[in-house]
């Protein structure tokens, strides 16, 4: 991560002193190990060491995910580049990909429908 992109998120996370325990680990250090992780598709326990724990780095990210900060960050960084006009909004849905399940079709959703009831040719027409 380049320190103009630090520069950006930093004030967004949260403090680094926990609740309990001692201090948390350098926030830069454990984004870097998550975006390696997502970037080479490496599992979690293969994290070189240089990132530190790998168990420390999967805690804060699902962490950070509960508490919404993950969020903030995305809204927060979303918000400043639309403000400076680096986002183009393109929007398009290809009805050929979207699929419905077969129950969303109007497939009958109670069992088996009742067989229709047999009809009887008339021997002809009624006598008077």
């Amino acid at each position: 991560m380049t320190d103009a992109q630090w520069a950006r998120i930093e004030p967004l996370l949260p403090d680094r002193t926990p609740r309990r325990g001692g201090r948390w680990r350098d926030h830069r250090q454990v984004i870097d190990a998550i975006a390696f992780k997502y970037r080479t598709g490496t599992p979690w326990m293969d994290l070189p060491e240089s990132f530190g724990s790998w168990k420390g780095a999967y805690s804060r990210l699902r962490m950070w995910a509960i508490d919404g900060t993950w969020d903030r960050v995305f809204a927060a960084l979303l918000a400043r580049a639309d403000a400076e006009g680096d986002l183009e909004w393109v929007v398009a849905v290809d009805s050929t990909i979207v699929r419905a399940h077969q129950h969303a079709a109007g497939a009958r959703q109670r069992g088996p429908r009742p067989a229709s009831r047999t009809t009887m040719p008339s021997e002809g027409p009624a006598a008077d």
